[in-house]
């Protein structure tokens, strides 16, 4: 199993983004020192919680202060862009890289974000876009090409600069069976996450990852990556876990009031999901998120992790986003490296 490290610009205060960079950017050297095998950063617009409008930016950033780990994209929201575009611009951070780049793509889940960038379109119906996107950037990075088709247009066109690589990566966010079906059809690798669900989750979304590549045994089996949120604690600390919970839960009231997008947003935040709101919902209790969530001791995130190897994931990504404080980033993530990623070596 590969490790990899899953980060954002958290905001919630007043902190400076150039201290938030300078620390997403130490958490990734880290990662890297630790033997991690890739850095993911997602596009996000106008959400102060995920500052992250281009993924892009950052990573060729991060090229420069790294040597060895990959830079993935994680993701690029298909229906916000021209494909000529960003078969240029990942290209481009493939050349600045020197082939370290792994280009994950989604059809994207925020309506607010789509209101303002593709107004009228539903973030249900993205996934015209995905389809449409895969097989055109990878036509471009290969030469000349027309596309014409329901979503985009465009004559002869190719991209410039082409990739270091012959065929950087592609990896694919799937949920439902016809995701995982298009990206295995299609040789891509797969991202999958179980949000605020438990393990039982995790089997199903490996399951649905088992049947699209038992329906095409003509391709390769891709790789399949876990996205989940990671605290770890020491394990003479029994109640060194709430620490975790409760940052995760704040979390993920933030990601309701957001996915809900029923409240103003001023200055790029939105109120989070009020306590009382989801006091009913079991998900919510810290108890549920320390058990769903991979919040625990060394020891009990290597058990985990021993059976979504048996599951058949190939990568573990390390998704640090909590609203905790930097220092508890950084130490959960150095517990992380030296107790658990020996086991795996």
């Amino acid at each position: 199993m590969k490790f990899s490290l899953f980060i954002h610009m958290e905001r919630y205060a007043d902190k400076s983004y150039q201290t938030l960079f300078q620390e997403l950017c130490e958490l990734v050297q880290i990662a890297e020192a630790g033997g991690f095998d890739k850095v993911w950063i997602g596009e996000h617009h106008g959400m102060q919680y995920t500052a992250s409008p281009s993924p892009l930016q950052q990573l060729a950033y991060l090229a420069a202060k790294t040597e060895r780990i990959r830079l993935g994209a994680g993701t690029f929201v298909a229906p916000f862009w021209n494909p000529l575009r960003l078969a240029g611009e990942a290209a481009q951070l493939d050349v600045i890289s020197n082939g370290r780049l792994e280009f994950g793509i989604a059809r994207g889940a925020y309506q607010y974000e789509f209101d303002r960038l593709t107004p009228g379109l539903k973030s249900s119906e993205g996934g015209k876009a995905l389809r449409e996107m895969v097989p055109a950037i990878r036509a471009l990075w290969q030469g000349d090409y027309a596309h014409d088709g329901e979503v985009y247009q465009f004559p002869t066109s190719t991209s410039v600069p082409r990739p270091v690589q012959p065929m950087p990566p592609m990896w694919i966010a799937a949920r439902d069976p016809n995701s995982h079906d298009f990206a295995v059809a299609n040789g891509c690798n797969v991202m999958v996450t179980a949000l605020m669900k438990g393990d039982e989750e995790v089997a199903d979304l490996a399951s649905k990852f088992d049947t699209a590549c038992a329906n095409h045994p003509e391709m390769s089996r891709p790789e399949l990556m876990l996205l989940r949120h990671t605290y770890l604690h020491e394990g003479s600390d029994p109640e060194g876990w709430r620490v975790g919970a409760e940052g995760l839960q704040l979390f993920y009231r933030h990601f309701m009031g957001w996915f809900k997008n029923e409240e103003p947003v001023v200055d790029g935040y939105m109120p989070p999901a009020s306590k009382e709101s989801v006091a009913d919902n079991p998900e919510f209790s810290l108890e549920s998120l320390r058990r769903n969530m991979m919040v625990g001791t060394p020891e009990e995130v290597v058990s985990r992790l021993k059976g979504y190897e048996e599951l058949g994931i190939t990568e573990y990504s390390f998704w640090s986003d909590n609203t905790l404080s930097f220092e508890e980033k950084k130490r959960s993530l150095e517990l992380f490296i030296r107790e658990v990623v020996p086991h795996f070596s």
